[in-house]
């Protein structure tokens, strides 16, 4: 009797354990249902997590994310029987790499049991003070994926027991091998969502000033001809350049540069690019309209602003007006010799309130401008070495250049070209503009 009823409690006992690993195992089955269903980061945690507790049967567990730029790690999730995770982390907290059990099994990558956090020196009882939760017993797992460490995660205090024990360990580093998982595909799914987001936003910049430069590239107007390139950036900055004929008998070049990347500059460069050709056709003088183009910037939002230079030629007598705000000199090539045109100007315009010099000149047979944005020569090679002004205008002065004829804007492209040859992207748009008084080549 006694040994059957021996056999008998052998028998439930063994049963009871079947029936839990058994439960164990669908709880792990469904864990990878989630990972494979749900990409929303935080969802995934929180319910991941969620059966973590339950399937560890603990009273609380939470999940630390390193931080690879401050090098801490940093509370995502905590869950316990009573608390969310909003209700627990309402404020940030994070712990030094070392700090703490979650520390020491970050800074070393292992998996730890504890079987009496008291007894233990590892821990740190300041995140019990701050969650006011009490530690008793823990399994910490460092998360280490393919780019190495993720972060760790935690389970807290067994509700059927002492402390956990070496199958709890084995049970809970299966489930982190999956949470590891999760997190690494939730990353990847939102990083490609920022990535596709990027693109349509760099896609719509990109239509956005292609919309607001001239039809046509090339600008002809009696004894003057204007011709202009702009290679936009991977990043689409806010280049952008103008041909218009304020009055009969004049051509204006207006150049500029937005601050910024992306949509926000394409769509200032666009009120800039608007504006200009409004206020060019009230106003003969470069100096008042880049003025009131400045006002104009000055009332609106703040944190951008334009670089520009304004240009207008009589076609019939070569005089020419310019004005500069905060704009690159520009380059005067006359009778096989290259100066450099560096006027007196105003601050960029958006920033403050200025007012613009005006400069005059008058343009001889033959005579050439070559106008650019900073992009040009802040080209960077494989070195990371930038090209810089100095050097663009030594090439530009070369005699085989200047005296052959060439095209002055093919030219400098292919310097720049082959001067950043090798590097990944262009990172600032490039634009140049030629001007020809009655060139003959």
């Amino acid at each position: 009797m006694t040994a059957n009823g021996k056999e008998v409690s052998v028998s439930e006992t063994y049963l009871r354990t079947l029936e839990k690993r058994v439960d164990d195992l669908q709880t792990l089955i469904e864990v990878s249902t989630i990972i494979s269903s749900t990409l929303d980061f935080n969802k995934l945690i929180s319910l991941v997590m969620d059966k973590a507790k339950n399937v560890m049967n603990a009273e609380a567990c939470s999940i630390l994310l390193y931080n690879n730029q401050t090098n801490k790690l940093e509370f995502a999730c905590a869950i316990s029987k009573e608390k969310t995770t909003a209700d627990i982390l309402s404020k940030p907290f994070t712990l030094e790499m070392g700090q703490g059990v979650a520390g020491w099994v970050a800074q070393t990558h292992q998996r730890v049991i504890i079987e009496d956090v008291a007894k233990d020196e590892r821990f740190s009882d300041e995140v019990d003070r701050f969650s006011g939760f009490t530690t008793k017993s823990l399994i910490a797992v460092a998360l280490v994926g393919r780019g190495g460490l993720i972060g760790v995660a935690e389970v807290l205090n067994p509700k059927d027991k002492h402390c956990f024990c070496q199958y709890d360990e084995e049970l809970f580093g299966t489930l982190c091998r999956q949470i590891t998982i999760a997190i690494e595909n939730a990353r990847f799914y939102h990083e490609s969502l920022e990535m596709e987001k990027v693109r349509q936003e760099l896609e719509i910049a990109s239509v956005l000033q292609k919309s607001f430069l001239p039809d046509s590239s090339v600008f002809k107007r009696g004894a003057i001809e204007v011709s202009a390139v702009n290679i936009p950036a991977e990043q689409v900055g806010g280049d952008i350049y103008d041909f218009i004929e304020p009055v009969e008998g004049k051509v204006g070049i207006f150049v500029g540069d937005v601050s910024g990347k992306g949509v926000s500059a394409a769509m200032y460069m666009a009120k800039i690019i608007s504006d200009f050709r409004y206020k060019a056709r009230l106003e003969e003088s470069p100096c008042v309209v880049l003025g009131n183009l400045n006002a104009g910037l000055l009332k609106g939002p703040r944190g951008m602003f334009v670089t520009a230079v304004y240009i207008i030629v009589d076609v019939a007598t070569g005089m020419l007006t310019v004005s500069n705000g905060g704009h690159p000199p520009f380059l005067l090539v006359r009778d096989n010799a290259v100066t450099v045109m560096d006027i007196p100007g105003g601050p960029p315009l958006g920033i403050i309130a200025a007012e613009y010099p005006l400069t005059s000149m008058t343009l001889d047979r033959g005579d050439r401008l070559l106008l650019i944005t900073d992009g040009v020569f802040d080209t960077k090679n494989t070195l990371q070495q930038r090209l810089g002004f100095d050097a663009l205008v030594a090439f530009v002065n070369h005699a085989g250049i200047i005296d052959s004829g060439k095209n002055l804007i093919d030219s400098v492209i292919g310097y720049v070209n082959e001067f950043s040859e090798g590097t990944p992207s262009r990172v600032d748009d490039l634009t140049l503009v030629e001007l020809k008084y009655h060139y003959r080549p």
